[in-house]
């Protein structure tokens, strides 16, 4: 009798990747790079500080979401897999040793008609990192229950899953089968117990290392929360050996940059965005121009936010959370009005929108015109500050300018300033 021989780690997730790829067709080599670290990852879950999820998301039905998470599933350690489950329940399976949590049809738990949801999401949330327990009073014995959150998760839905999940995840943008490519058909009855072998197998592997994985602190291509969700992923990798690590190193910098760039962005710091390309190179606009330049912008929502489009009090409450206000200012040839100054802007967009710097080549911008504009050019040149300090926001424009228009007006002043 002849035993058959240890596969190695490399060999072990050659064999899930090439699983993947006969059931599901996956929209890249990355993201099937990815699931199946990911799959792999959930064998040593004691061993990790962080939980990342794994959002298999869907513009349209039958793209192939349900049938990656039906492999994932058979792949990955200790399933729990619910389309329906109340959030105790949840609570209550969660152990020191926790199941993964699979959730199908997710986008009925964060759409619009997901009242009452609110414990759940907030596990998924809390969830993603060690030690974010949470917390009931017990009636009963007048005391307070801590109850464990930590566990692994997938989640497959239609369309975007909210930016608290998927900054949290590995996401997974699935497309419908185009003509020509082919999957086979998974039967659970016949397919599932195979997986379920080399899932075994995938589990002796990693939990014979689990302290060597714990102490692990691979080098992340990525930073912040986007490190912390990959680290388990890069660290099974380079425990494999072979290609994976580069492999790994590959999806997360693809798949990072891919979500950064389609993942979707909060109502305020569209605003935020905006209010860059609406100022041109306008050093102070009224807040009725730059309202007025906000709802005008190709494609943006402030002409229809809310019932009368984006008002100045909106805006204001929308901009206050980065700390920017606005002032009552002098402008030359229309008297005082309320309004923002750039240089308010300034510390906000290096911050949080560096990457949108007006490119070369860019068209021409005119400064503002107030309304009933004076015969000569009006430049807003002088210095800008605020109706709270009388310190200089922003150096005064010299006569080489691009309007050729400096020195044309009188200073511009804030209200209240000595003469």
């Amino acid at each position: 009798m002849t035993t058959e021989p240890t596969r190695t780690g490399a060999e072990l997730l050659a064999e899930l990747h090439q699983a993947l790829t006969r059931y599901v067709v996956m929209p890249s080599k990355q993201a099937t790079d990815a699931v199946t670290l990911w799959i792999a990852a959930t064998h040593a879950q004691p061993a990790w500080a962080h939980a990342p999820r794994l959002v298999i998301r869907a513009p349209e039905r039958r793209c192939g979401k349900s049938r990656l998470l039906d492999v994932v599933e058979a792949t990955c350690h200790n399933p729990l897999i619910t389309v329906n489950a109340s959030p105790a329940a949840v609570y209550r399976s969660i152990t020191p040793d926790p199941p993964v949590l699979l959730v199908d049809e997710a986008d009925t738990i964060f759409g619009p008609k997901a009242d009452g949801n609110e414990d759940l999401r907030g596990l998924l949330n809390a969830g993603h990192q060690r030690g974010r327990p949470a917390l009931r009073y017990d009636a009963a014995t007048q005391t307070v229950v801590t109850i464990p959150t930590f566990a692994m998760a997938a989640l497959a839905g239609i369309g975007a899953m909210p930016d608290t999940i998927e900054d949290r995840a590995v996401v997974v943008h699935m497309r419908r089968r185009a003509a020509g490519e082919k999957a086979a058909a998974y039967r659970s009855r016949r397919d599932r117990e195979p997986l379920r072998a080399l899932a075994a197998q995938l589990t002796e592997w990693l939990r014979a290392d689990l302290a060597t994985l714990e102490r692990t602190e691979p080098e992340m291509p990525v930073e912040d929360r986007a490190a912390d969700t990959w680290e388990p992923l890069v660290a099974v990798a380079d425990h494999a050996g072979g290609d994976w690590p580069a492999r790994a190193r590959a999806a997360a910098v693809a798949m990072t940059r891919e979500h950064n760039e389609t993942g979707e962005v909060s109502d305020r710091l569209r605003l935020l965005i905006d209010c860059r390309t609406a100022f041109r190179e306008d050093l102070a606009l009224p807040t009725a121009e730059l309202l007025h330049r906000l709802r005008t912008l190709p494609e943006s929502p402030w002409g229809e936010f809310g019932p009368t489009g984006l008002t100045a009090m909106k805006l204001g409450t929308l901009l206050r959370e980065y700390g920017i206000r606005s002032a009552t200012i002098r402008f030359p040839g229309s008297g005082q009005a309320k309004g923002y100054q750039r240089a308010e802007f300034a510390d906000a967009w290096a911050r949080y929108c560096p990457e949108l710097d007006t490119p070369e080549g860019g068209e021409a911008s005119q400064p503002y015109q107030p309304q009933n504009p004076s015969s000569e050019p009006v430049r807003l040149d002088a210095w800008y500050g605020s109706s709270r300090t009388g310190r200089k926001a922003v150096p005064p424009l010299t006569s080489e300018n691009e309007a050729g228009t400096a020195g044309t007006a009188p200073p511009l002043r804030v209200v209240g300033e000595d003469a």
